[in-house]
């Protein structure tokens, strides 16, 4: 008996996120190519539309079981061309040439900031070398987020056509700030970790169905209302990461407490009682 030929290649089934990845990729640098043309609103849609394709990959990827290194070093180059060069050009293009020295540093600065992000969590891959990650929280503003706030000036330029939007040391002032939060160490609130109770499930669904008409029959209005609500939400992240910090550090204490009680010899009734966890066998 001769034993049975190994299958050569990979399945098609790994391909499909790296496709869509791939395909995200191409609408970040399609923005460029609007944005040279002066099509202000279909650069800003084929950077959304990236947002939506990266925010599939990876889900994509864990359904087909095609998780691989090579897709997320893929993933990464991906997203700093999409989320982090082409919104950089877009801006310069649509307000930062004029300025007379340090636009093009604003635009560099939101670049290079994206690409340090990126570099960032690669290099943390690991939970438990990322706090933050470990507790459902991740470090600073992701890449598609900070893309998504960076055009905020443009979402108000489109939506009311005032000029005042467009002026290069406001828009500069917002691209450094944005910038700023990629790279920053705030704990933000990962979506993709949050729950919705089964009670809630239908009226979740619901609201992700109206927030997706709302884009599709008003999309400039409804992303910058999208910003606003996430910027609104970030101290209330830094006040729900500092309560998981107090929980961990009280959890710790007790924990280093536990062998020094146990030497003693001396348990309390109430803690033989209590159990492990200090609230019942």
């Amino acid at each position: 008996m001769t034993a049975e030929a190994e299958p050569r290649g990979i399945p098609f089934r790994a391909l499909v996120p790296n496709a869509i990845t791939a395909v995200a990729l191409c609408m970040g640098l399609t923005g460029v190519s609007f944005a040279i043309g002066g099509e202000w609103e279909k650069a800003l849609g084929s950077v959304v539309l990236a947002g939506v394709l990266d925010g599939l990959d990876g889900r994509i990827a864990r359904l087909l079981r095609a998780q691989s290194r090579f897709g997320a070093e893929l993933d990464s180059l991906a997203d700093n061309i999409a989320f982090g060069t082409a919104p950089a050009l877009i801006l310069f293009l649509w307000s930062l040439q004029t300025a007379p020295r340090f636009g093009w540093i604003a635009a560099l600065a939101l670049a290079v900031c994206c690409a340090l992000r990126l570099a960032r969590f690669n290099a943390r891959m690991d939970a438990a070398e990322q706090p933050h990650k470990s507790a459902n929280f991740n470090t600073g503003v992701p890449a598609p987020a900070g893309a998504g706030l960076a055009f905020v000036p443009v979402y108000l330029w489109l939506i009311t056509g005032n000029d005042l939007f467009r002026q290069w040391p406001l828009v500069m002032a917002w691209t450094l700030f944005i910038a700023m939060l990629m790279i920053s160490s705030i704990p933000t609130y990962s979506w993709s970790s949050m729950r919705v109770r089964s009670s809630w499930r239908l009226f979740a669904l619901a609201g992700i169905a109206l927030v997706g008409a709302a884009l599709i029959r008003a999309p400039w209005h409804t992303l910058a209302l999208i910003s606003a609500v996430y910027l609104v939400v970030i101290p209330f992240s830094l006040a729900g990461y500092a309560k998981v910090r107090r929980r961990r550090a009280t959890a710790g204490g007790r924990a280093s407490a536990s062998p020094s009680t146990s030497a003693s010899g001396a348990v309390p009734a109430q803690s033989r009682a209590a159990g492990p966890s200090g609230i019942g066998p």
